[in-house]
């Protein structure tokens, strides 16, 4: 691929740092189907909301198919269970979280939609939730899922968006609105769709926010 080539994970309903760190990036980014899945890989099927009760962690069910390649799970193996009625429960938290939000019934029908096509596949899910969300948002974010070929000019896979707190320092948190920020604060490490259901396409100029703070903070050391 020709030009900046950024590789990210796969991820259910990235974080918002995650999109505000993709975009940072100029040209085209690669969401790498063939990562290696490790122990550490929560992102893939896992996210962070907030509602009335606080946060809720939602995680997609998977299976692992076929042979693993060198000894390792690749990411575009990691098949989608339909155990425990997921789809209808990670539904009814959105709902319940985002319902009375300013922007939910804007991007309910195409939310919803991936949910009820029921791909078999992880990485055919997670796609397709990341391009609603970069069309709602109308992010200018070029990207493809696809195998890595090549040294990508930055490698985020594993650096943002994960379980645990990152150390992205140019990536700021900033506060936004939130119905729920009365009760519970600025809570940091949730996904996209926060963000989305409470600001709507105003989401990218607080990216952008996030971007410009954490460079000033880093001008600044």
């Amino acid at each position: 691929m020709d030009g900046q080539l950024a590789v990210f994970s796969s991820a259910y309903l990235g974080s918002v740092r995650y999109y505000a760190a993709m975009l940072s990036v100029h040209g085209k980014v690669v969401i790498d189907t063939e990562e290696s899945i490790g122990k550490n890989s929560w992102m893939h099927n896992h996210c962070r909301i907030v509602g009335a009760n606080g946060v809720q962690t939602l995680a997609v069910p998977v299976e692992h198919v076929g042979n693993r390649h060198g000894g390792e799970i690749l990411m575009r193996d990691l098949r989608i269970s339909e155990h425990g009625d997921w789809r209808r429960v990670h539904w009814g938290a959105l709902f319940s979280a985002y319902g009375k939000t300013p922007f939910f019934e804007y991007a309910e029908d195409d939310l919803k939609a991936v949910y009820d096509r029921h791909d078999k596949w992880l990485v055919d899910f997670n796609m397709a939730l990341h391009e609603v969300v970069v069309d709602f948002l109308d992010l200018p974010v070029n990207s493809v899922a696809a195998p890595v070929a090549g040294v990508p000019t930055s490698d985020w896979r594993g650096l943002i968006g994960g379980k645990k707190p990152d150390n992205v320092e140019f990536v700021a948190d900033v506060p936004y609105y939130n119905i729920w920020a009365s009760r519970h604060g600025h809570v940091s490490g949730l996904s996209i769709i926060d963000l989305l259901m409470n600001c709507g396409r105003e989401s990218l100029f607080v990216l952008l926010d996030m971007l410009k703070t954490g460079h000033d903070k880093e001008c600044l050391d």
